[in-house]
This record gives C-alpha cells, structure tokens and sequence, in this order.
C-alpha cells in the first residue's frame, strides 16, 4: 500500500493581499443572487474584517460588482438579423438577466450601475438600429421602449416569485378584497382575475410584441411579414 501524500502545511504569515478590483471579480464569480460579506470573504480565503478596509459594507459591495460588469456582456451579436429580431433578443436578454440576478435591480433604480457599461452597451445598440435605417432619436426611443417592457416584466417576475417565497399570493389577496364586494362591483377585474385563476397568461410576450409592432407601423413596415421572424425568439 503507498504511503499517503504529506499533508500541505497551512500557510502562515501575512494574509492574502486582496483589492477593490479582487472584491469586484470574486463577487462575480460568487454571483448576485449569493453574495454577501462572508461569500465573498470565504472565496478570496480571507476575513469579513478584512474586506472592510476596502468597501464599506453589503451596499458598497453590490455596487462594486455591479460596476464590475463587462461594458457590452449582454449586447446579442449582430449577424444581419432586422431590427426587430435584435430588439427582440436584446430584450430577453436583459429579462433573463434581471430575473437571474435580481440584486441588479435594485442596483439598476439606484443609478450604481456602472455608467461605463451603460455608455458602451447604448452606443452599440444606437449603432445598430442606425445601421437599419433609424435615426439617432427614433433608435434611442425604440432602445428605451424594448429596454422598459423587459424591466417591468422583469420586476413582476421577481415580485411574484418573491411572493411565493414568503407564502403569499398575490391573486388571493385580490380575491379577498373582490369577496368584500358586490358580485357586479369591478367586473373588468372579475374577468381579468377568472383567466388567471385558469390560464396565468405570460405577459412579457405581449407586450414586446406589441411595442415591436408599434415602431414597425411608425416605420411603414408591414408587421405580418416580421411578425414570425420575432416569434421565432420569443417562443422558440
């Protein structure tokens, strides 16, 4: 039988020499939806203390990696695709992301995010619908539309999950508030509130769809002949 391996000896000495930068790169590798001090702290095999002489506590932390985002990580690739196809994957993309990392949110309303990163990531999506035709103004308002259905269905998405996490339901409540009522008072709601109860139709699909739709039109742009090309991302 070998004889077993010599153990490594533990390392003494002075601690490892640790960064705002190496914060920033460990709080990616560790991910939004789990980090915290101790995470952080854990992976860079350091103290909690020991990052404080270089951030300020959890806030400035989430900041830090934040700011730490690639400027153009989420831009899709443009191979040709038309407008609305890549209107449509950016949008995905930054749903999935927020929905994945829903720390970036809250990030996101409170202007931590790295203005680098915004800069870079407009400037490319600017750059490609003035590729296809727009101008500088109609390109920034369609960017801002797309980017605005994927927020807020991003933020139902969270809000919802969020909701189940803590054992409440949201079509219960109002419910509850409808069971207070006559049977005729809100009868749009009543409508509204049977579909769910069976169906729980998905929203961000609608409402892309219609905003894409909405800038084909000002376009002059038959929207039946793009229609199926953007289905094609939305529902694969």
């Amino acid at each position: 039988m070998p004889a077993p391996l010599p153990r490594t000896p533990r390392r003494v000495g002075r601690p490892a020499q640790i960064s705002r930068q190496a914060i920033a790169e460990a709080a990616q590798e560790v991910g939004l939806a789990n980090l915290t001090l101790k995470a952080v702290a854990d992976h860079l095999g350091v103290s909690v203390a020991g990052l404080y002489h270089h951030i300020r506590g959890k806030d400035d932390l989430l900041q830090l990696a934040a700011e730490a985002s690639p400027p153009e990580a989420d831009v899709p690739l443009n191979h040709g695709q038309h407008w609305a196809v890549w209107l449509a994957e950016w949008a995905v993309t930054s749903y999935q992301g927020f929905v994945a990392e829903p720390a970036l949110v809250d990030q996101f309303l409170s202007g931590a995010i790295n203005p680098e990163a915004i800069a870079g990531t407009t400037d490319a999506i600017l750059g490609h619908l003035v590729a296809q035709g727009f101008t500088i103004g109609e390109a920034h308002a369609a960017y801002q539309l797309t980017s605005s259905c994927a927020l807020g269905a991003a933020l139902k998405a969270i809000r919802e999950a969020r909701s189940r996490a803590a054992g409440r339901s949201e079509l219960a409540a109002l419910s509850r508030v409808l069971d207070r009522h006559e049977r005729d008072d809100m009868p749009h709601l009543r409508q509204w509130m049977a579909i769910m109860l069976v169906d729980r139709p998905a929203t961000f699909t609608p409402s892309l769809t219609t905003a894409l739709a909405g800038i084909a039109s000002s376009r002059n742009e038959p929207w039946p002949d793009i229609a199926p090309l953007v289905a094609a991302v939305l529902e694969p």
